[in-house]
């Protein structure tokens, strides 16, 4: 099986619970289809930089999933398909990192980048 990151971002007006309700949801669907649900985060309700359907706000899910091909792209059909669903992205990657993603690390506890060049 394969390893994948979603980020998916739902409707401003739903609640913290019904975002959290639709990762567990779309984690079932997965597991439905031989795949799972490694990791989730919820990282809130967040402005975006312009309005997706009359949205200002979003609310932000990351899903680390480990899933055949078939597994993802029933999910990410019915992503698309759900009303409270306004984007999703999807990337397969080698490995899953460690620990929380780079969006839920405070800042002192993210990595330096490195050096400018001029």
């Amino acid at each position: 099986m394969a390893l994948y990151e979603h980020v998916m971002i739902a409707r401003q007006d739903l609640s913290n619970t019904q975002a959290e309700a639709l990762i567990e949801h779309f984690g079932t669907v997965l597991a439905d289809n031989e795949g799972k649900l490694v990791d989730s985060e919820y990282w809130g309700l967040k402005t975006m930089a312009y309005k997706i359907n009359k949205n200002r706000k979003g609310h932000y899910a990351f899903l680390r999933t480990d899933a055949p091909s078939a597994a993802v792209q029933e999910m990410e059909r019915l992503m698309r398909l759900h009303d409270d669903v306004m984007r999703v992205l999807t990337v397969k990657v080698d490995a899953h990192e460690e620990g929380p993603s780079a969006q839920m690390q405070k800042r002192e506890e993210r990595s330096e980048r490195g050096e400018r060049r001029r």
